[in-house]
């Protein structure tokens, strides 16, 4: 009996590894939809965008057509070694707007000169992926971005070679889930959008399809 007690209390502790409070918009369980209930962005992807990209690359098998993988947003809060409320903060801020339960990162190493010790927590991430990815996008193109100070759009050079995106925000606050009370201190935040293209030229015609705002230079 003290046994399987024991191994109930690891399992639901594991469940809920970071942080134990809940948020009444992060789910943990998967989002299915029918075909009806899918985003406007998934849907013009599908109807549309595809279509455009085929054609302007002349793609021979549609399996070429770049597609969006995964979009893995991440709060790096280094000022968590001394105030560990700041982390808890942004770990609840970052699951209010991607509606799903960020994990929590720890250092991979040592650093004397930060007072840094390896496996102390410095950030929170989320992947999202299928509905989840197409939802997140459509807010943050539609809505956040257009919302930031002084907006003239993002840098057309922030990819890494492969097709993939590194877009940063200065603060969360754009995305209209933050409740600024609740904060000590504003995070900004990376949005890494991964795809499946070959060349950045393909990936940028395929984020420029989507609605991601460049600059002109």
């Amino acid at each position: 009996m003290a046994t399987a007690t024991a191994k109930d209390a690891a399992s639901k502790a594991s469940k809920s590894s970071g942080y134990a409070f809940r948020f009444p918009r992060t789910m943990d369980e998967r989002v299915v939809r029918t075909q009806a209930e899918r985003s406007a962005l998934q849907k013009r992807y599908e109807t549309e965008i595809r279509g455009a990209l085929k054609e302007e690359f002349s793609y021979a098998n549609p399996h070429q057509i770049p597609s969006i993988t995964k979009v893995v947003v991440n709060i790096g809060m280094g000022e968590a070694i001394k105030t560990p409320k700041y982390l808890e903060q942004s770990f609840e801020c970052l699951g209010n707007i991607t509606g799903q339960r960020p994990v929590v990162t720890r250092a991979r190493r040592s650093i004397a000169t930060f007072k840094l010790r390896e496996g102390m927590k410095i950030g929170c991430m989320v992947t999202l992926r299928r509905q989840r990815m197409w939802d997140f996008l459509e807010r943050l193109l539609m809505v956040a971005l257009p919302r930031t100070r002084d907006f003239r759009g993002v840098s057309r050079k922030a990819f890494d070679g492969r097709g993939n995106y590194t877009l940063g925000i200065r603060e969360a606050l754009i995305f209209l889930e933050v409740d600024m009370e609740k904060l000590d201190k504003v995070p900004g935040m990376n949005v890494c959008i991964h795809t499946s293209a070959r060349t950045d030229q393909e990936g940028r015609a395929l984020l420029r399809h989507i609605g991601v705002p460049f600059r002109a230079a």
